[in-house]
């Protein structure tokens, strides 16, 4: 029995190798050269005409690629036999496919079945956060489009927003994620929006708490979050910003000082320094200049679009994004 479980963890090792030696960053230099170019145009204008589409795309391509790798199945639609993944509750709030569609669909007029959509989001996650300031990486291409989306599969693999710091650490190893880049990447909240919804728990009802606010919460920002949701079933659906420095759209180390002072969103945000490892990490990155941050969430970021790939033979290259051929 051992010898098979290690022939079985050599395999997956061997697959993921020779998976990730088929990406190339020329991958699309012959067969559709203007591409890559096409997909900047399409997703930099979406983000200077809303800066909010910025963390939509981000999101989008980590959604994609907790479940069943980065294969694009976090944009196939759900069909009367089958709930896909994007109508999983996590994922019921992920904007941004109508961007991704506009981009296959100016790709496909001149390349047509030839550019993955799976390989579109990667592209538009980092070009997206190029375009707020943001680092850039280089993205490497060739995967295929998966055919199967599951939405008990994006409920099982993605990690909560109350994750202990043992629950995150367990979730990213499983995707061969390291500790470093758990909360790296969990510097991606220093963008975007979630609902009031997420927030009034934890500073109008938190259990056993005379206040009402978790004690662990700095008061200063538990009175600003009051002020933007009113503990009130009509303000549910308001959005709040993850980060309200700066607008909460501008991509910095920020938050990373809210989860020191106490001022992040969510528990699992809290988790980072919940040990002495994470806290030392957090720490560093908060007192180094931005620029090391930006190098390893650009580092981590190519780490995650490996995740899983399909190459050569495996899966499809969708004509539209959100339908099998």
């Amino acid at each position: 029995m051992t010898s098979s479980i290690y022939l079985f963890i050599g395999l997956a090792i061997l697959y993921a190798a020779t998976a990730d030696a088929q990406l190339s960053q020329s991958f699309y230099a012959k067969s559709c050269p203007g591409g890559v170019q096409a997909v900047a145009n399409v997703v930099s204008a979406a983000v200077r005409s809303d800066r909010r589409n910025a963390a939509g795309l981000l999101r989008l391509h980590f959604h994609d690629c907790f479940v069943n790798g980065c294969d694009g199945s976090v944009l196939l639609s759900s069909t009367p036999g089958n709930k896909a993944e994007k109508d999983a509750p996590p994922n019921l709030s992920l904007q941004g496919f109508g961007i991704i569609d506009q981009a296959k669909a100016a790709i496909e007029r001149t390349c047509p079945g030839v550019f993955s959509c799976s390989d579109i989001l990667a592209l538009a996650a980092r070009d997206a956060i190029a375009t707020i300031g943001g680092p850039s990486w280089s993205v490497p291409l060739g995967r295929r489009d998966g055919t199967i989306s599951r939405a008990s599969a994006a409920s099982s693999n993605l990690p909560g927003d109350g994750f202990s710091f043992r629950q995150l650490l367990q979730n990213f190893n499983s995707k061969g994620l390291s500790q470093s880049d758990l909360i790296v990447l969990s510097g991606a909240h220093t963008i975007g929006l979630t609902h009031c919804s997420k927030v009034t728990p934890r500073i109008y009802n938190f259990p056993r708490s005379a206040s009402g606010a978790d004690p662990y919460l700095n008061t200063t920002y538990v009175r600003e979050k009051r002020g933007v949701c009113p503990n009130s079933a009509s303000s549910a659906n308001k959005f709040v910003a993850l980060d309200s420095s700066k607008g909460g759209q501008t991509f910095d180390i920020n938050y990373f000082t809210n989860v020191l002072d106490h001022k992040a969103i969510f528990k699992s945000d809290d988790a980072l320094i919940s040990t002495s490892s994470g806290l030392k990490q957090v720490l560093d990155l908060v007192r180094s200049p931005s620029s090391k941050f930006f190098s390893q969430f650009g580092l981590a970021m190519q780490k995650m679009g490996r995740i899983q790939v399909l190459t050569g033979s495996q899966g499809e290259i969708r004509k539209v994004c959100s339908k099998k051929n």
